[in-house]
């Protein structure tokens, strides 16, 4: 019965979001267009962290690091004139998983705060690596002339854009749903619990971590490379410590491993951010008690304050 309403709820929840450009339309309120495009691309960012910090308990806080990746993909090729979305994703793609192999070779091979501290580390190397290098913009950033093209669909409306990014978000959803139901998420999930003892079963642990890790990073490779596309902006602050930490936060606070709660964490930060930084610059400090609010009133975060869906921890 649980099962059932919780995928209910994911279907409700993502009709909701197809429904976004037809709604501001009817309003008049493009800007929420952008808005919810920009949620959209977060939410696969924290989708991807959930992947491997909710099933396989890696606790990466360098995750943004695949976020600049993405970006710089799509901006250096801007830069040179390659315009085509296949040509971009592609690169990312390679690029992306090329970059989360090595972090997730050294990183996978401690555990803890080891772990968190090396996957930080990685990020901290890709931002300062990013600042130093002038021919890219440096620590200014770069901007993007143009929009890209997926044959003779151009990504400068809005409506598009926002549908491409939200095809992503729902294929990635169904693909996370069958990955962590699998041999293969069996496996995860069973090495964050006892990794010896799967090991010991004859499981190649660290083969089926990494393969996640790498996963994951592609995942979130391709968020920054929407998130180039929408802003036409590429700056290193993207890889900053923080803005990891950010993504961390909307998986916490939608639902850890709860699949459509990482989406729903995305949804309700970024949509307090935007209605605090109305109110007043200091937005943050506002924030902060709220989000400790939701986290103390919802132990498995905003998805557990939906009556059904989540045990009761009394019979759990």
């Amino acid at each position: 019965m649980r099962a059932g309403r919780q995928r209910l709820a994911v279907v409700l929840g993502m009709a909701a979001l197809a429904l976004v450009p037809p709604v501001s339309a009817a309003f008049a309120q493009p800007y929420y267009v952008d808005l919810f495009t920009r949620i959209v691309i977060f939410a696969i960012a924290a989708l991807s962290l959930d992947l491997i910090m909710s099933y396989g308990g890696m606790l990466s806080f360098g995750h943004a690091a695949y976020l600049g990746v993405g970006t710089y993909c799509v901006g250096i090729a801007s830069s040179y004139g390659i315009n085509n979305e296949i040509v971009h994703l592609l690169l990312v793609v390679v690029a992306s998983a090329i970059v989360a192999a090595g972090i997730g070779f050294v990183s996978l091979r401690t555990s803890g705060v080891h772990f968190i501290m090396i996957t930080l580390a990685f990020s901290q190397m890709l931002y300062f690596l990013a600042i130093s290098v002038n021919s890219f913009g440096g620590a200014d950033g770069m901007t993007m002339t143009q929009h890209s093209q997926l044959g003779p669909i151009p990504f400068d409306d809005a409506n598009v854009l926002y549908y491409f990014s939200f095809g992503f978000l729902a294929v990635f959803l169904w693909m996370q749903s069958r990955i962590i139901r699998s041999r293969f998420g069996m496996v995860i999930r069973g090495a964050r619990t006892n990794p010896r003892r799967m090991a010991a079963l004859g499981f190649p642990v660290l083969r089926y971590q990494l393969a996640a890790f790498v996963l994951s990073g592609v995942m979130c490779g391709i968020a920054g490379a929407l998130l180039a596309e929408q802003a036409l902006f590429v700056s290193p602050s993207i890889m900053q410590w923080s803005r990891s930490g950010e993504i961390m936060v909307m998986v916490i606070m939608g639902g850890m491993g709860t699949l459509f709660g990482p989406i729903l964490g995305a949804v309700v930060y970024l949509v307090l951010e935007d209605v605090l930084t109305s109110w007043t610059q200091y937005w943050a400090l506002f924030l902060g008690p709220i989000l400790v609010v939701i986290v103390l009133l919802g132990r498995q975060g905003v998805m557990s304050l939906i009556p059904g869906l989540m045990p009761n921890p009394r019979h759990a």
